[in-house]
């Protein structure tokens, strides 16, 4: 904390108009650097310019704050110059549920192991990739640690990913929040820029899951999901979705920016 004080300014003149305190302490008498001024300060008249007394005017700064506060110790003659500081996003811990097929499936399904000449049926990825090419292909990761802030849905298209190798990793979810296009009429409706509206996630039901071993997940159209994530450096995955997913359907939702949240969790 800055703290100045002015006594050896001369006292003002008879008629304090508009003349601000960065005009007098930057005058020839003042030993104060104008770099120490704030950019702006309030102009504001004396009940009594004649016996103004200079000294108990200061300027202060809160440099934890990042903002400045102009004070006088007249009661309401100086307005506060402080700005509003967002807070820092509050972080949610999340404790991570293991992947079952009874435990996902409110947001898809998790595909295990079968055996050879199975039949299909009702434990295979029941697919949707009606609306365009279908893509199989292989994402190299790096750098996905075990927090987030974001997450994504796709309203076109089921989603599987899975790990190469069968290594531990993560995922995180809410159910799926598409409208139907007749039913479109609430306060809290949103267009994505893909087109179809929604319902922003809630805060409340963001889950994060832990698929471990040679498993895969299918996404249902419109699953909200963050990740992969996980604790290796690198991490290569199978990913099955359009070729244009990425490009026309793929909504993401800040919590930051519009829950002022951010979740973490550990292995």
């Amino acid at each position: 904390m800055r703290r100045l004080s002015f006594p050896h300014l001369s006292p003002p003149p008879s008629k304090f108009t508009s003349h601000s305190i960065a005009d007098a302490v930057t005058t020839p008498t003042s030993r104060i650097s104008s770099s120490l001024l704030p950019r702006s300060i309030s102009i504001f008249r004396p009940s009594n310019p004649l016996h103004f007394d200079y000294s108990r005017v200061t300027y202060s700064t809160d440099f934890n704050k990042k903002s400045s506060v102009y004070s006088s110790s007249y009661p309401n003659q100086m307005a506060s110059a402080t700005p509003d500081v967002p807070s820092s996003p509050a972080v949610i811990r999340l404790n991570p549920i293991e992947a079952t097929p009874e435990s996902f499936q409110e947001f898809g399904q998790v595909i295990e192991a079968s055996p050879d000449g199975d039949e299909f049926g009702p434990r295979d990825a029941q697919l949707d990739l009606s609306q365009g090419i279908p893509r199989f292909y292989i994402m190299h990761i790096e750098d996905r640690p075990l927090e987030f802030s974001t997450i994504t849905h796709h309203a076109r298209v089921t989603q599987c990913l899975g790990s190469i190798g069968g290594h531990t990793w993560y995922l995180g979810v809410a159910k799926p929040s598409i409208l139907d296009p007749n039913e479109t009429e609430g306060a809290d409706d949103v267009k994505s820029h893909s087109g179809h509206f929604y319902v922003l996630p809630a805060v409340e039901d963001v889950r994060v899951f832990r698929i471990s071993g040679p498993k895969f997940l299918k996404l249902n159209r419109g699953t909200w999901h963050a990740g992969p994530l996980f604790l290796d450096k690198k991490m290569d995955f199978y990913n099955l979705e359009l070729t244009n997913t990425n490009v026309v359907d793929h909504t993401t939702h800040n919590f930051v920016k519009k829950n002022n949240v951010k979740f973490s969790f550990d292995e």
